[in-house]
């Protein structure tokens, strides 16, 4: 029995079709960002001070029941080992907060409403006697862990986060 074109590749044509349909569908809020983040300042001195604004916005339709944050030195921050520096403050909705060494640990307050934003600031003090000029920069990234609808969903991700350049007074 001799098959049709259109029955040989027209079922397999469709449900192509509908499965790069189905991958290609977008959460309805997938242009709000989970994280932002900000530095007041581009550039510091030595024995100044600097603050990180950490702003998250829940995009799920559940509240965040969970939020759990650290921030870290990059790799290129930690080689330079003249950059001294150590965190000194937090502050906005924490419950928690663990600052005084070269990374922090933030947790946001919780519940966090569906499409709701929440914000920290983490101020650390750049040492008097750390180096500066000449490529002297201070960066950080920050790992995100919350959880959602009653704690049975959660997400992650790792986020960039603006430093400074440690220029000389």
């Amino acid at each position: 029995m001799r098959t049709s074109l259109l029955s040989r590749f027209g079922l397999p044509a469709v449900l192509a079709f509908l499965v790069a349909l189905l991958l290609s569908a977008t959460p309805a809020q997938a242009g709000t960002p989970v994280l932002s983040v900000s530095v007041d300042r581009a550039t510091a001195t030595p024995g100044s001070d600097v603050t990180l604004t950490l702003t998250l916005t829940n995009p799920h339709d559940t509240d965040a029941q969970f939020v759990y944050e650290s921030i870290q030195p990059t790799y290129g921050t930690t080689l330079n080992t003249g950059l001294k520096y150590a965190f000194s403050a937090c502050g906005g909705n924490v419950t928690g907060c663990d600052t005084g060494a070269t990374s922090g640990l933030v947790h946001h307050s919780v519940p966090v409403a569906a499409g709701a934003t929440t914000t920290v600031t983490l101020t650390y003090s750049i040492g008097t006697d750390s180096v500066c000029g000449n490529g002297a920069r201070i960066d950080f990234y920050t790992y995100l862990y919350y959880e959602y609808a009653n704690g049975t969903a959660n997400d992650s991700g790792i986020f960039s986060v603006p430093g400074n350049e440690v220029v000389c007074a």
